[in-house]
């Protein structure tokens, strides 16, 4: 009986490592993609060097025709990454959970092959502009490497669990609680977001509502793995 626990706990890992692994070179070869496109987009949009504050969007018929073309490629792109979150995953929470490796993957080595394509950034508190779906949302580079971590460990402990057939519990609540934590975060993003062009900028983003945010997230989530059942 051990013996085939052993096995199958060894089988498991083996699985975890290859899906993730496929997942992992994904996010990787489609962060080269997003990087590449916003070096062409950096020479048009901010020819004398991309710093903030930043000039105003779309400040000609030009420019907002590529702000346009710029937020359908960003739709474009969550759309590809949950397509290939749901072709690798096997049932909901394994496809959620590859969803936010590929996320976080493709959102840690966009920055990577920037700094090997243009020597950007020069640190981790450098500021950029993250999204621009409903708003602009910029912080300090360092908040969404901390989403990143925190979105990679949630999908590795999800996987796990259900390559055991242990999936975790998560009720109706705690979705919204979830939901709310998320846009606690897009909050503190979009505040910043909306003043990127003034000299203060940096006052706007509020390190305790991201903090909040991101705080009650890992709490829920913890919750819902202490709730949820250890054997099958």
């Amino acid at each position: 009986m051990r013996k085939d626990l052993m096995a199958q706990e060894s089988n498991s890992a083996k699985s975890i490592l290859l899906r993730v692994l496929i997942v992992v070179i994904f996010g990787i070869a489609f962060a080269y993609i997003e990087a590449a496109v916003v070096v062409y987009l950096r020479v048009i949009f901010h020819p004398a060097g991309f710093t903030f504050p930043l000039e105003p969007f779309a400040a000609n018929e030009l420019g907002k025709k590529l702000l346009l073309t710029e937020i359908g490629r960003e739709v474009a792109t969550l759309v590809l990454i949950f397509t290939g979150a749901w072709l690798i995953g096997r049932i909901s929470q394994e496809k959620f959970a590859n969803f936010m490796i590929i996320f976080a993957v493709w959102d840690i080595f966009y920055y990577i092959w920037l700094k090997l394509l243009i020597d950007w950034p020069a640190s981790i508190m450098d500021w950029d502009i993250l999204f621009l779906i409903p708003l602009p949302w910029a912080s300090p580079l360092l908040v969404p490497l901390l989403v990143s971590i925190t979105l990679i460990v949630f999908a590795i402990i999800i996987l796990y669990r259900c390559s055991c057939n242990k999936p975790i519990k998560v009720a109706k609540a705690d979705w919204a609680g979830f939901i709310l934590a998320a846009l606690i975060v897009v909050v503190s993003l979009c505040t910043a977001g909306a003043h990127i062009s003034e000299a203060v900028y940096e006052s706007y983003f509020s390190w305790p509502v991201f903090a909040l945010g991101l705080i009650a997230a890992i709490i829920l989530f913890i919750k819902c793995l202490l709730k949820s059942p250890s054997k099958i």
